[in-house]
């Protein structure tokens, strides 16, 4: 049985930086992970290009219940330090819309780096390994495999992720791992997710994408609302604008059960009701078509479908139509097409500024493991490094 200092469970972002962190303080450290390569999570992030942090990176941009506990940790290793870890790395960044990127828009020259750095420093990687078991002999941490392999150390960091992707690693095993240490798990559900809607304006427009506003209203209250691309699709919505807003209908139907939720969508957000009322008023005396009045304002295919709108020559009832567009949510697509997890290990049951376990002595915690998401644009990925760093840096 072989022992180190410290075993980090999950080959990941946090756990990568967690394994980099420790080794610089020259203690041994293994990597357990359980596919056959590294940063596979990090490699389909931001579609292949890797959004790895943002301009804007503070501890505001997460669920409120984890905002003292991030806000703790990126007081030590925050945006400033996550550039530097990067750049002494050979990693140069750029900035697109607040959100980082590496120059070369690949995620595999991320990944690259990190594994030349686990090389230099001797990181040993435990592929396949598996985790079943994790048990406290004599005041050591012995971690088991399913494969029979048994790793003893002084200190444990768990970062095996969330449930996204469960094809690449992350299949919320370590989250039952760590009710069996006694931890409360905050129920998961898919927390950047396309929207299931059942109405025949998706199926018809399926493949169509416009700019648009969008606001989710739950139980009659609005929850978020941005604007970005909006996707029709033959299950519903999807596109920026609505995965910026997903989080908080997932959790109220996914958690909660809720039904009365739906998306409100403003399919002309660069108009205000006047122009847009002066506009349609003009078409319509103009004696235009009713398919074509939206003519040069929204797609063609949409102008056809929208038709209906003038058929009864209620401009009021247009306009406010174009402008509020509701769809009832019925549900949200899997965690094969969710980005991020929401939930995760009670924030309240881990120490600020360590992420040590207040259940287990030199057991850690780190990345999505944890009840802490954020919004999307680089600050989950954000907290991976900043969480798995600082796990890294203690014992």
């Amino acid at each position: 049985m072989e022992k180190y200092n410290t075993v980090v469970i999950g080959g990941g972002a946090a756990g990568i930086c967690a394994a980099i962190s420790k080794a610089r303080t020259g203690d041994s450290v293994v990597i357990c992970e359980k596919m056959p390569q590294l940063g596979k999570k990090i490699l389909a992030s931001g579609n292949g290009r890797c959004n790895l942090l943002n301009d804007n990176f503070n501890e505001t941009f997460y669920n409120p219940p984890a905002r003292p506990l991030v806000k703790s940790i990126l007081a030590q290793f925050g945006k400033a330090e996550i550039f530097a870890f990067f750049h002494e790395l050979g990693l140069e960044t750029w900035s697109q819309d607040s959100r980082i990127f590496p120059v070369t828009n690949q995620a595999a020259s991320v990944v690259k780096v990190l594994e030349m750095e686990l090389r230099r420093l001797s990181v040993p990687v435990e592929y396949d390994f598996d985790c079943n078991n994790i048990s406290f002999p004599g005041g050591d941490i012995v971690v088991s495999a399913k494969n029979g392999t048994k790793l003893t150390c002084r200190k444990l960091i768990i970062t095996g992720g969330g449930k996204t992707y469960p094809a690449l690693g992350s299949d919320g095993s370590t989250f039952e791992m760590s009710q069996g240490l006694g931890h409360t798990i905050v129920e998961p559900v898919p927390g950047v997710v396309p929207l299931v809607v059942k109405d025949p304006m998706c199926h018809f427009l399926q493949g169509q994408r416009i700019f648009a506003g969008a606001r989710s209203i739950i139980e009659g209250r609005i929850s978020a609302e941005t604007k970005g691309e909006l996707l029709f699709t033959k299950y519903g919505l999807s596109g920026t604008c609505v995965l910026d807003i997903s989080k908080e209908v997932s959790i109220a139907i996914n958690r909660y059960h809720k039904n009365d939720v739906v998306i409100s969508v403003d399919l002309v957000p660069f108009m205000d009701k006047d122009r847009l009322k002066n506009q349609l008023t003009k078409r319509i005396s103009q004696k235009i078509a009713p398919e074509e009045i939206l003519v040069g304002t929204l797609p063609n295919k949409l102008c056809v479908y929208l038709k209906g709108l003038f058929e009864n020559d209620d401009i009021n009832s247009a306009v406010a139509k174009l402008k509020d567009m509701r769809f009832k949510i019925s549900g949200t697509r899997g965690w094969n097409e969710a980005e991020f997890t929401a939930g995760g290990i009670n924030v309240n049951e881990v120490t600020p500024g360590t992420l040590e376990s207040k259940l287990h002595k030199n057991v850690y915690f780190a990345g999505e493991v944890l009840d802490v998401n954020g919004q999307r644009g680089g600050y989950n990925l954000g907290w991976a490094w900043a969480s798995g760093y600082i796990a890294g840096q203690t014992l």
